[in-house]
């Protein structure tokens, strides 16, 4: 297979924005110039596999064909073994069209009540990551990673994204949702498939020494400001806020509460704003628009 050449680009072949920074993140100590398929206006395909092996090929053959350029794409989701699997690849849509993980998580909690599977020992699960690097000749490879544990109800924590609230992976006390980031990408599906492609694929490429941190990351807020789904993220989405601001403030366009309320008055006023979007996530999009 082709080799990924040290500052090459790659597109991330996802437009969701949690998707794309964890990718990103794992990405950028090997060099590598990524932008996302949302970022090229590049069309997301119809995921009409049956596998999440499937659903990565045909999003990274799409966005690699679309761009001219290798592109690395993650299929993921949860497995519920008391569901035969489910929600499985259709793990996203059991979020709704306003991806709305509160109602996925609460779906999943109805299923395993229905089946009395809530009963004595929390329910089994896993989250399986499966990522494919594609080039633009259709050449292409398939990396895999799981994460096994169980099910918690209700949900804890305002961390991560999807149906991290829910899951403990085995050998944890703390839900996905209530690890801070570093903890959970250390174990988590993404990263376990990530480390699969990178003993293939990067080993002839040198690590950078990470940069400096310094200045706001506006890509990590606007990726926790689109994903979250419940109050508690809200919450942890606000106190994060608070933490740049402490951080950088300086870097605020607002740098008092007038100017942030007046701000936070034109973001919301100018708000296209989905009727099937949580309210919680519209909230937080309007605080993060006016911090700028």
């Amino acid at each position: 297979m082709k080799e990924l050449a040290p500052g090459s680009r790659l597109v991330v072949a996802s437009h969701n924005p949690g998707k794309v920074w964890e990718i990103k993140e794992l990405i950028a100590p090997y060099g590598f110039d990524a932008v996302s398929a949302g970022d090229l206006k590049l069309a997301e395909p119809e995921e009409t596999e049956t596998t999440f092996e499937g659903n990565a090929r045909l999003k990274a053959l799409a966005a690699a064909a679309g761009s001219g350029l290798p592109a690395l794409a993650d299929d993921s989701g949860l497995e519920v073994d008391a569901l035969g699997g489910a929600p499985g690849i259709y793990s996203a849509r059991w979020a709704g069209p306003g991806k709305d993980f509160a109602l996925a998580m609460q779906r999943v909690h109805d299923a395993l009540a229905e089946k009395g599977a809530w009963d004595g020992l929390p329910p089994r699960a896993n989250f399986i990551s499966v990522l494919c690097l594609a080039w633009p000749s259709g050449e292409n490879r398939l990396f895999e990673g799981r994460v096994y544990g169980t099910l918690r109800w209700p949900p804890r924590g305002g961390n991560g994204f999807g149906y991290d609230p829910m899951f403990v992976p085995d050998g944890e006390r703390l839900t996905f949702g209530e690890m801070e980031p570093a903890a959970k990408y250390a174990i988590s599906h993404r990263t376990r498939a990530f480390e699969a492609f990178r003993r293939h694929c990067l080993e002839h490429v040198p690590k950078a020494d990470a940069p400096a941190a310094g200045g706001r990351d506006l890509e990590a807020l606007e990726a926790a400001a689109r994903n979250l789904s419940t109050q508690a993220e809200l919450k942890r989405f606000i106190a994060g806020l608070r933490e740049d601001l402490a951080r950088n403030g300086s870097a605020w366009t607002t740098q008092d509460l007038a100017g942030f309320l007046a701000a936070l008055e034109t973001a919301t006023a100018a708000a296209d704003v989905p009727d099937a979007e949580p309210r919680w996530r519209t909230l937080a999009r309007a605080l993060l628009a006016a911090s700028r």
